[in-house]
């Protein structure tokens, strides 16, 4: 059955296109065993949460040297539970209304949401050219009495330096939330980031390191944080929290419906067991497309490229993010078209300067482009590629260089 399965899996899976023909964003993301993986549940009829959920999460917890990681429909949902869980009245250090909550300016609107839900203000902050993440002079400059919690973005597998970030935290008494939707697998010294802080918050989305379709965790070492988060994952029952038997619709807080599929957690955690060998892969790969890019006899430094701020922060990259020399501005438009044609996909870095979209007038969440310099410049210069988790060939590699050079002549 199980080789029935896999040719009918092969018969509807788009073939692979040769880098001349495209270079996604992100290509493959499933392996037949993963496929076959979330057909198991489909098959046993069980596809609510179940023994595989429970499983993920365990071992997921134990990869990141953490109590607890509890498994959600997606990462927006884990940051939106993290927010929540600290405005709740089971939080012994409840955060109150109208307190602020800082967040860089390059970030996703799922990372900002939840602060306005949670009936919190997000404060933006600049960020850093060198490292795409929070600035953490700008960061000090605006924390006030009102500023009670830092929502850290980590972006594309990079971050801000984590040693200053928790001192800035610990002298001013607030609470950390680490955004590592993006960044699953990076270290900062010993621990992973979305360690540091009171809650870490990761996604599976297709193109992240560890990809199930959709789905989250988010993770944290206080049971009673844990309680809460189980809680409103699930309509604000204790149901599972407790071996009590008899009442299984116990209500004990408010709550959301949240919860991940049995199907979901099993495409992920049968990727999660390849998941260091997918992040070497893209490092890999990194270094072979930066290395060739500069030592081809076309390179004048028309790119820049993102390095780890110290060597402390070993990443697990999510994407390659470029830098078009400034010199060039007036043609990158014209150069991200020819590439995009030319079947090199490109996306923003995140979502560039987020105070720039319609949103932030509709809800005055903050100031206009010219008071985040930095942001705008990312936004103005930046883009990225993806990085397959397969090896990229040689040929391949000389491709990609030759086109993503041409930008004087595209």
């Amino acid at each position: 059955m199980k080789n029935n399965l896999k040719k009918i899996i092969q018969s509807i899976t788009y073939k692979k296109n040769s880098l001349k023909k495209n270079y996604p964003l992100v290509s493959g993301p499933f392996t037949n065993d993963d496929i076959l993986s979330g057909i198991k549940p489909l098959l046993s009829g069980k596809i609510t949460i179940g023994k595989i959920t429970k499983k993920f999460e365990k071992e997921f917890a134990k990869y990141l040297g953490v109590k607890y990681a509890l498994m959600v429909n997606s990462g927006s949902s884990a940051n939106l539970l993290a927010l929540f869980a600290l405005i709740n009245p089971k939080n012994k250090k409840k955060i109150k209304p109208n307190s602020e909550c800082i967040i860089p300016s390059i970030c996703w609107s799922t990372s900002v949401w939840p602060i306005i839900q949670a009936g919190l203000k997000p404060k933006f902050v600049d960020v850093d050219v060198k490292t795409l993440n929070i600035n953490l002079d700008d960061l000090e400059k605006k924390i006030t009495k009102k500023t009670k919690a830092i929502m850290a973005v980590h972006i594309l597998g990079n971050s801000t330096n984590m040693d200053r970030l928790k001192s800035i935290v610990k002298k001013n008494k607030l609470t950390l939330i680490e955004d590592t939707c993006e960044s699953l697998g990076s270290k900062y010294g010993s621990k992973y980031l979305g360690t540091h802080g009171k809650f870490g918050t990761y996604s599976f989305y297709v193109s992240h390191q560890l990809s199930a379709g959709e789905g989250g965790m988010i993770v944290c070492n206080d049971y009673n944080d844990y309680k809460i988060l189980h809680s409103l994952r699930a309509h604000g029952w204790d149901r599972g929290l407790t071996n009590k038997k008899g009442n299984d619709f116990n209500f004990v807080n408010s709550g959301f419906n949240l919860r991940p599929t049995e199907v979901t957690a099993a495409i992920g955690y049968s990727q999660f067991r390849r998941l260091n060998s997918r992040i070497g892969i893209r490092s890999e790969n990194r270094k072979k497309i930066i290395n060739s890019i500069k030592k081809s006899s076309a390179w004048k430094k028309q790119l820049d490229f993102l390095e780890p701020i110290n060597k402390k922060l070993k990443p697990s990259w999510f994407g390659l993010p470029i830098l078009v020399n400034k010199k060039l501005l007036k043609k990158k438009k014209r150069y991200l078209n020819y590439l995009n044609k030319n079947g090199i996909e490109t996306r923003p870095i995140i979502s560039g300067n987020f105070l720039n979209h319609p949103c932030v007038k509709l809800y005055k969440l903050g100031k206009n482009k010219t008071s985040f310099k930095s942001a705008q410049e990312i936004e103005d210069r930046g883009f990225f590629i993806g990085l397959p988790t397969e090896n990229i060939d040689n040929k391949k590699i000389k491709i990609l260089t030759d086109r993503l050079l041409k930008i004087n002549s595209a």
